[in-house]
Order: structure tokens, then sequence, then C-alpha cells
């Protein structure tokens, strides 16, 4: 496994060996030892989330805060996604920065998100089933999230806004200013 600094700090692409042949497929997912030799991070994931979108779904941007804040390590089982990270740890040499990465099923490619990053994701290929393992358990109350369209950020989706299909949840989330003054 191939493991590369993104440009925000301590966010990480992870690129598996894959193994092919006429009958298909193998590759490690994860390898704890070999994550925390290269980056240097020792983490425990705690639970597995799954999810299927269609195209257009976007979902995001969400964290966790406080002590319930989760490190995600996030991939693509089936399709194609548009992934999105901002770093909104304040003492962070990339904060309010943000790092976008395709992740399909072809490549196998992975990001590693640290804890105290928004994260989202918005599905290019006709459906997607999206997985990631998080190091802390989701709890309700310690919720937050950035709008999607964002001015300050001025993220690039990759598809028009006539093309999004965002829960009203998400529609309701607060800018980044607010949520990081």
């Amino acid at each position: 496994m191939k493991i590369e600094q993104t440009p925000l700090t301590d966010c990480f692409l992870l690129e598996p060996r894959v193994f092919k042949d006429e009958r298909g497929f193998f590759y490690e997912t994860y390898n704890a030892n070999t994550f925390k030799e290269v980056t240097g991070l020792d983490i425990d994931f705690v639970q597995d989330n799954q999810s299927k979108s269609t195209y257009g779904v976007l979902r995001g941007l969400h964290f966790q805060t406080g002590k319930m804040a989760q490190a995600k390590l996030v991939r693509v089982i089936k399709g194609k996604v548009l992934d999105i990270v901002v770093d909104l740890r304040k003492d962070s040499v990339s904060f309010g920065k943000s790092f976008s990465v395709i992740l399909d099923d072809v490549d196998q490619m992975q990001l590693f998100v640290p804890r105290g990053f928004a994260h989202g994701f918005i599905t290019l290929s006709e459906e997607s089933v999206f997985a990631y393992k998080c190091d802390n358990f989701y709890h309700g109350p310690s919720e937050g999230g950035i709008i999607y369209n964002d001015a300050t950020l001025a993220l690039n989706w990759h598809l028009s806004d006539n093309e999004f299909i965002v829960s009203e949840k998400d529609k309701q989330l607060p800018t980044f200013k607010e949520v990081t003054s």
C-alpha cells in the first residue's frame, strides 16, 4: 500500500496494491501497522458506515465536534464520487483550506480524513456505494456541518447546481465563518 500526504496537514491518500486476474481482484483495504509506520498516527477504528447514493447526491459537509470528533478512512465500493475535505483546525497551517479527489471503484484510492475536518462528497456516477471507517462513535449532539455552497470556501463540486440532490438538513447548515468564528 502506498500512502501519500495531501496538501492538508495529516490528511492522506492511500493507494492499495491491487492483485487482478481472470477471476477478479483482491486488495488489502487497510493495514494498521503500515498506516502507523508511514503516517505516525495510531488510529483505532471503532465504527464502519456505508451509504448508497444516486447521481448528483451531495452529502456534506459534515463533522463531529469536541471529544466526539471523528477521523475517517473513506472509499468507494461502487461507482465514482468527488470527495472534499476542509481543515477546520484553527491551529493548523492548512486551516480553512480544502482538498478534493475523485474516488472510484476502478483505482480503489482511499482518503484518510483526520479529526477536525469537514467532509462531503457528491456522486458522479449513476450510483455509488460509499464506505468509511470512523475512530469514534456517532454522537448526534456533537454533529456539525458547513453549507456545501459556502462563498468563502468556493468549492467546485464538478456538477452544475441544478444537478445537486441535497437533503433539507444539509441545505440549512451554517457557513464556514459561522462555524469557525
